[in-house]
């Protein structure tokens, strides 16, 4: 089946859903959640068996080979479009176990007539992150980030009766239309600089074009024309400056994406006031959306020849510097577990920025930097749900999301407290874990790349990031539980999918094998 029949699949069951949730029972909104949870897991398994538009039939009706003009499906896309399904899957299965406090905070307490929608938004979100793995163009990436974000200021600020969430919706909102205008703006001067949208037709006229007889810039002629002497020119490069201004303006907005610096203020609070499975989300699944964007769209700058390649590592590299010190010092002081994994959530931004500006094509013996940056985020998706899995519950039973809710969690359900402790080891990079691996794929590339200070800041990084997840594992171990505490108990899919992920976690760090072969 062609491939965009995935994206197609996802929207009639996000209408699906919304139907559902309309005549369906209004007191339970289970169905509905596992219903989304179930048709996702049947997408994922078809996305193995669709293909690209070397398969595709010219003449088909029902295969409309015009489409692929526009839609990429490549390793990198069919890998991005499982891990958005992935995605969207656990966090529809975490706001299963999640439904007391969106009735709380939506409608009465003992109904659930108002959360229905919450199991269909995300799958939307899905969509349009499915899309962006796709993009071939500026324009159709704008409508699809677009698609995610608008879908995200309704999820953010759902809990309509809790001032926290709303507030989150509104910084969100201001942000992201900050954001969408600098997008814009930033796609006009790309245009006005090359004439074009299509990514690949940005590649090709920033390339070394070789023809014969003619010299000059701003010239595209056909491969094929044939003339005598051989002359190597670089088309739309008289002043590559608004071009470079373009980029910079792009690079601003999709940083509001990934909460890079300088758009990553809008991050502790969103993440602390949103509901736990929106903040997991937005941890997660926005996050990777915009790094396979960032990806698209850097792949045609930084190829050999670029007049602009320089300059735009230059640009990602004081980004990931920025990023890396802001996100991990501030991550130091933080008491709240929403605020720390927020700022940390900065911090792994950094990582996956630098890999980035140490870029490296992919070949037969080692990973290029696409490839790193999707390694690093398939473990940290791992890694950031189980350990929001585990928060949802403690926010459930205990009624705080601080880190001394933690207090003593080794008596109270000692299980628990084992995984917690190999998930706060594994974000902190510790040896034999999946992220460990993650992070050696990013220093390995900075070393190749030359980029030592930003080696130095990644290591400086690395190590306040043992300290503040540590705090995490000394609460569990070290600290006294509070007065009447009871034991935390799981329900059952929380403890299926947080042993799942906790086991995944330590699996990959010794074989990292299978998210290699999905790469491939």
């Amino acid at each position: 089946m062609p491939a965009y029949y995935l994206e197609a699949l996802t929207v009639f069951l996000g209408l699906v859903l919304l139907m559902v949730e309309a005549f369906g029972p209004r007191d339970s909104k289970k169905l509905v959640g596992f219903t989304a949870a179930a048709g996702l897991a049947f997408i994922f398994i078809l996305s193995f068996f669709a293909y690209g538009p070397e398969a595709a039939d010219p003449g088909d009706k029902w295969d409309s080979y015009a489409l692929w003009n526009f839609y990429a499906f490549d390793s990198l896309a069919r890998f991005y479009k499982g891990f958005a399904l992935v995605c969207t899957i656990l966090v529809v299965l975490m706001s299963l176990d999640y439904r007391s406090i969106l009735s709380r905070f939506t409608d009465d307490q003992e109904s659930e007539n108002g959360t229905g929608e919450y199991f269909a938004l995300p799958v939307f979100a899905c969509v349009g992150m499915m899309w962006m793995a796709s993009a071939k163009d500026l324009a159709g990436a704008f409508v699809a980030l677009e698609l995610v974000t608008i879908t995200f200021y309704i999820l953010v600020a759902y809990l309509r009766r809790n001032v926290g969430s709303l507030e989150a919706g509104v910084k969100y909102l201001i942000l992201g239309a900050l954001s969408t205008g600098f997008l814009v703006y930033g796609i006009a001067w790309i245009y006005g600089a090359t004439g074009t949208m299509n990514l690949e037709e940005i590649g090709r006229s920033l390339a070394l074009v070789t023809f014969e007889g003619h010299i000059g810039t701003n010239l595209v002629l056909p491969a094929t024309e044939g003339l005598a002497d051989s002359v190597v020119v670089s088309l739309n490069t008289a002043s590559p400056t608004p071009l470079l201004f373009g980029i910079a303006l792009v690079l601003i907005a999709l940083g509001f994406k990934i909460g890079a610096v300088p758009m990553q203020a809008w991050i502790p609070d969103v993440y602390q006031g949103a509901p736990t499975p929106t903040t997991a989300f937005l941890s997660v699944g926005s996050k990777a959306a915009g790094f396979i964007l960032l990806i698209r769209f850097l792949d045609p700058l930084l190829q050999p020849g670029s007049p602009v390649a320089a300059q735009v590592t230059l640009m990602l590299a004081i980004m990931a510097g920025a990023t890396l010190l802001f996100g991990n010092l501030a991550a130091i002081g933080q008491s709240n577990f929403k605020r720390l994994l927020a700022y940390s959530s900065i911090a792994h931004a950094g990582f996956l920025i630098l890999a980035l500006a140490a870029w490296k094509p992919a070949s037969e013996s080692d990973l290029g930097s696409a490839q790193s940056v999707s390694f690093y985020l398939a473990t940290y998706l791992l890694m950031t749900l189980a350990s929001f899995f585990i928060l949802a519950q403690v926010r459930i039973q205990d009624g705080s999301e601080e880190i001394n809710a933690f207090n003593g969690l080794g008596k109270r359900n000692p299980t628990l407290a084992i995984g917690m402790t190999l998930i706060m080891a594994a974000l902190a990079g510790v040896p034999l874990t999946a992220g460990f691996v993650g992070k050696a794929f990013v220093f390995m590339l900075a070393v190749d790349a030359g980029l030592w200070w930003g080696v130095a800041l990644a290591a400086i990084g690395a190590a306040a990031g043992f300290y503040y997840y540590f705090k995490i594992i000394r609460a569990i171990w070290w600290e006294a539980p509070a007065d009447g505490a009871k034991p935390l108990v799981l329900p059952q899919i929380t403890r299926t999918c947080v042993v799942a992920m906790t086991v995944a976690t330590l699996v990959l760090g010794v074989w990292p094998q299978p998210i290699l072969w999905l790469l491939n």
